[in-house]
């Protein structure tokens, strides 16, 4: 896969299809495979550019807590964008993904035509402060420290009430793309979240269409997603059913109809020039 040079580090980054371009970035502990259930759907209109961030996937792994912001990885995306030559494109992101393409397009928001947001937030989530909760990320973000990235895979399995239904072949592979995420990386990255700006007041500066997608069952993640539609005018809101933290994984097909719907309808005025 190729790479691209970006402020300092090595991108990894994989591009498929012709057309008009749209950017996806994936979640926290991720990579550009999360979004693999969703390319073959656009490839046959859009030029699809899937990226690692910094940490992640087959991307340079930096180690200080200054490289994980959501502002350094929203920077990594946009000179990615140049890299390439996107003057123009459409942008997605998924959870920490999310996040980051918040920040890139409050920041540069001159390239961007439309705005996908999943299951995502642009605050902390008020689920994700109660007691409990923080004090589990802090005891993972611990075990990351003092053990390493597989006990963390290890301890995350042990919380998963779907673990049990899953099969072998989905955990191993689960497990070797977890594992391509830095210890450095899910330290700071888990760190850098938990005390981020937020962004909620400034979404009303979002001026191109924008579509909001939350897993019904994703609870942390279910109210953020409310507040940003009622933030961003004229923005779509979909609860996919039955889905929780990965709709574009659990719920491949009703993920990719809604995108695919979004995407025609917003594209008709694109390709316009409207």
């Amino acid at each position: 896969m190729p790479t691209a040079s970006v402020n300092g580090i090595e991108l990894n980054y994989r591009e498929a299809g012709e057309g008009f371009p749209i950017v996806l970035i994936h979640g926290f502990t991720g990579n550009l495979r999360n979004w693999a259930l969703t390319v073959p759907a656009l490839v046959q209109q859009f030029r699809t550019i899937c990226v690692d961030l910094r940490g992640h996937g087959h991307s340079h792994k930096p180690t200080r807590a200054e490289d994980y912001t959501a502002e350094a990885m929203a920077e990594d995306v946009h000179g990615l964008m140049r890299h390439l030559g996107i003057a123009q494109c459409y942008l997605a992101g998924h959870s920490m993904g999310g996040m980051v393409a918040q920040q890139l397009i409050l920041a540069h928001p001159s390239p961007f035509r439309a705005l996908v947001l999943v299951d995502t937030a642009a605050e902390i989530p008020d689920s994700l402060l109660h007691h409990e909760r923080r004090a589990e990320r802090e005891r993972l973000v611990e075990i990351a420290r003092e053990q390493g990235m597989e006990a963390v895979f290890e301890e995350q399995l042990k919380a998963s009430p779907q673990a049990p239904l899953l099969s072998p072949q989905f955990l191993n592979l689960w497990r070797e793309q977890f594992l391509l995420t830095s210890r450095d990386a899910y330290i700071h990255c888990a760190q850098a979240m938990g005390k981020r700006r937020p962004l909620l007041e400034k979404l009303p500066a979002v001026q191109v269409p924008a579509l909001i997608i939350c897993g019904e069952n994703d609870e942390p993640f279910v109210e953020s997603s409310r507040r940003m539609h009622e933030r961003i005018a004229g923005s779509d809101l979909v609860m996919i059913a039955g889905a929780g933290h990965t709709p574009q994984i659990e719920k491949a097909q009703e993920f990719n109809a809604v995108l695919t719907g979004f995407l025609a309808r917003v594209h008709q005025t694109v390709a316009a020039g409207g």
